[in-house]
């Protein structure tokens, strides 16, 4: 999946599910930054690996203090 096809991916899911919507990917933005919360950052998870189909364990997604932590692991993988 192309970087491009996952942030598309990525912000679509932020507006939909999180109601956040971001004019552009900022790769230094922390979740926290964002208002996202423990919880929200596994909603968010689910409907990643739903929509991309991927898993992303626990404790990967605990590592994840940006959004650029959350798409480089999304790249990774789906190459």
């Amino acid at each position: 999946m192309q970087q491009t096809e996952i942030e598309t991916t990525f912000v679509e899911l932020l507006k939909n599910i999180m109601g956040i919507q971001l004019p552009q990917i900022d790769r230094d933005l922390h979740f926290d930054k964002l208002g996202l919360d423990s919880l929200s950052k596994i909603d968010l998870a689910v409907a990643v690996e739903d929509r991309i189909g991927i898993d992303i364990s626990d404790e990967d997604l605990e590592r994840f203090v940006t959004v650029g932590d959350f798409l480089d692991y999304v790249q990774r993988a789906t190459a």
